[in-house]
């Protein structure tokens, strides 16, 4: 995301308007694409083929028991602060993890300063997601759990943590998948999300620009839609610029 800069700042209010209009339509056609290629790809992204008899009785896979082992050690990492969990993780955690690969946009709170107090805000991206396996909390729910919103669900938030950790140590064993999801034009990283502690998540970013405009626009729009969230903008210029990511590579190869 651009933070800031002459585009930012220089927004009308009815420009606004228009490009939120056009970000709506790119970012659910981005982000439908990008679900038809997870679903393609679902067989790919199947625990057990990192985890074996820890989630399937029936198949054991060689090298199970060190995935198993490194996914304890950073489990205890990452239990600690903001989630407040045991570090202790049973087989039935294990056994619980759903093989569909889940998404939900990336989100973060920002502090808008305007006229009076900063408001603090829940900014969602149009053009990135973290990537898991699904479960019974959402990132959007797991975030507000831990800042004391909804009451919370330990072995929910617990399963959370799981799933996200086994995408980031499936991807590192199959790293041929990341390869596959960054031909498709996707840029693949690990990344930690501002609120949630030393949690790594893994994310798929599409190859397209946002930004957040100028603090004064973004209360304009919260205060008329009555909400405290805003969805950063796609930056439509951009589109015109757009490159193939093999074309550097290409590039490089000949000199």
């Amino acid at each position: 995301m651009e933070e800031g800069g002459s585009k930012a700042g220089t927004l009308t209010f009815e420009q606004l308007a228009k490009l939120r209009e056009q970000t709506e339509a790119i970012a659910g056609f981005l982000r439908n694409r990008l679900q038809g290629h997870l679903e393609t790809l679902r067989p790919l992204f199947a625990p057990r083929r990192l985890l074996g008899k820890y989630v399937d009785r029936k198949e054991d896979v060689s090298g199970s028991e060190k995935a198993v082992a490194q996914l304890r050690e950073k489990f205890a990492e990452v239990c600690g602060a903001p989630f407040s969990l045991t570090k202790e993780l049973d087989e039935d955690t294990l056994a619980r993890i759903d093989g569909r690969p889940e998404l939900y946009p990336w989100e973060y709170t920002y502090e808008a300063k305007g006229e009076g107090e900063p408001r603090a805000l829940t900014i969602t991206s149009p053009v990135r997601w973290v990537l898991t396996y699904g479960s019974g909390y959402t990132l959007s729910q797991l975030r507000q759990a831990v800042a004391g919103k909804p009451e919370r669900r330990s072995n929910e938030m617990r399963q959370f943590l799981v799933n996200a950790l086994v995408m980031q140590l499936f991807l590192a064993k199959y790293p041929g998948i990341a390869n596959l999801l960054s031909d498709l034009r996707y840029q693949v990283n690990v990344e930690k999300c501002p609120g949630l502690g030393a949690l790594p998540f893994v994310t798929l970013r599409a190859w397209l620009p946002s930004f957040r405009p100028a603090d004064n626009l973004v209360l304009m729009a919260t205060r008329f839609s009555g909400v405290s969230n805003f969805v950063e903008l796609i930056d439509i210029e951009a589109v015109n610029a757009l490159e193939d990511p093999l074309k550097p590579r290409i590039e490089e190869l000949l000199g």
